[in-house]
C-alpha cells in the first residue's frame, strides 16, 4: 500500500492535505458498500462508462474509507469502480476518509476550493463532495465556500456533462462560459456535436450561446404535431448514438416528418455514409 498518501497526526495542515489527497487504490482491495441503497445498475450505461475510461480514464475519484483489516470499503462511485473492474485497471484514484472524520473532511475540501490553480471541474466534484460526503445542502454549501447560491449550482451541473467535455474544461479546452451554454441543451449528443465545433472553430462564447439558441428551437420544431412519444425519445436517442451525432425528427401536425442526420465536413459526411454501407446499419 506504499502508493498512498500517507496522513501525518503532527498538524492539521498535514491531515488537511492527506483528507484532500487523490490516491490510487488498487481494486482488489476495495470491497462494495453494503449499505448501498441501490440495487440493480443500467449495464449499457456502464458499458459507456467503460468506453468512456478507456479514452479519458476515471475523471472523478470514487471516495472510500479504510476497515479494519486495513483494507477499503467504497462510499461513493460504485458505478465508476464497475466501470474500471470492466475495463482491465488494476488501480482507480480515490479519496480515502477515516470512520468519523466529517469535520476534518469539510476543512479540508473547503480550503482546496480556495486554491487558485483548480479548474472548474476540481471545484465541482470538491461541491459535490461537501454535499455528499458532508451532508450539507447547496444552500448551507455557498455559506461554507462564500459563494452565492447560483454560483455554486453552476459548478455542480458541470457534472452532468459527457465525460469528453468535462475533460476538455480540466484540459483547458473551453472556459466556463463555454460550458455553461453547453448546458442549455439537455441531450448529451448534441452537446458533444457544440463541443467538437468550439474545438475545430475556436467559436467564441456568444457564438455557443446562439448555436444552443437554435437547436432549442429545432427542438421545439420537431415536436409541432404534438408531444413526441417515449417510443421516438428512444429511437432518436438510439440512432444519435448509432451515427456519432445528434439526430433530429421533424413532424407536421398530421404525424408526416423526416429524419435529419446533421454532419459538419465532408469527412463527416463520408463517415455517416460508410455506416449505412455497412450490413448491420
Amino acid at each position: 500500500m506504499g502508493a498512498l498518501i500517507e496522513v501525518s497526526d503532527e498538524s492539521d495542515k498535514e491531515l488537511i492535505r492527506g483528507a484532500a489527497a487523490v490516491n490510487e487504490i488498487p481494486l482488489g482491495n476495495i470491497t462494495v458498500n453494503p449499505f448501498q441503497p441501490r440495487s440493480t445498475f443500467d449495464e449499457d450505461a456502464i458499458d459507456e462508462l467503460v468506453q468512456s475510461v478507456k479514452e479519458h480514464g476515471i475523471i472523478q475519484p470514487i471516495t472510500v474509507r479504510r476497515t479494519q483489516d486495513n483494507n477499503f470499503q467504497l462510499i461513493t462511485g460504485e458505478r465508476r469502480l464497475r466501470a474500471a473492474l470492466k475495463s482491465g485497471l488494476k488501480r482507480i484514484p480515490a479519496y480515502v476518509r477515516d470512520a468519523e472524520d466529517d469535520v476534518m473532511l469539510e476543512l479540508a475540501l473547503v480550503e482546496n476550493i480556495q486554491r487558485e490553480d483548480l479548474d472548474a471541474i476540481e471545484v465541482a466534484i470538491s461541491y459535490q463532495r461537501l454535499i455528499d460526503e458532508c451532508k450539507l445542502t447547496q444552500e448551507s454549501l455557498s455559506e461554507r465556500v462564500g459563494k452565492k447560491r447560483a454560483t455554486v449550482t453552476n459548478y455542480l451541473r458541470l457534472l452532468k456533462l459527457p465525460p469528453e467535455i468535462q475533460a476538455g474544461i480540466k484540459e483547458k479546452k473551453l472556459s466556463m462560459g463555454h460550458a455553461r451554454a453547453l448546458l442549455g441543451v439537455e441531450d448529451s449528443a448534441l452537446q458533444l456535436v457544440i463541443y467538437e465545433k468550439i474545438i475545430s472553430q475556436d467559436l467564441s462564447v456568444r457564438a455557443v450561446e446562439g448555436m444552443v439558441q437554435k437547436a432549442r428551437r429545432g427542438d421545439t420544431g420537431s415536436k409541432a404535431g404534438g408531444d413526441t412519444s417515449s417510443e421516438y425519445d428512444q429511437l432518436r436517442e438510439h440512432l444519435s448514438h448509432h451515427f456519432g451525432v445528434a439526430v433530429e425528427f421533424r413532424r407536421n401536425t398530421k404525424g408526416a416528418g423526416k429524419i435529419v442526420i446533421p454532419f459538419t465536413t465532408d469527412e463527416d459526411l463520408q463517415r455517416i455514409v460508410s455506416i449505412f454501407d455497412k450490413p448491420d446499419a
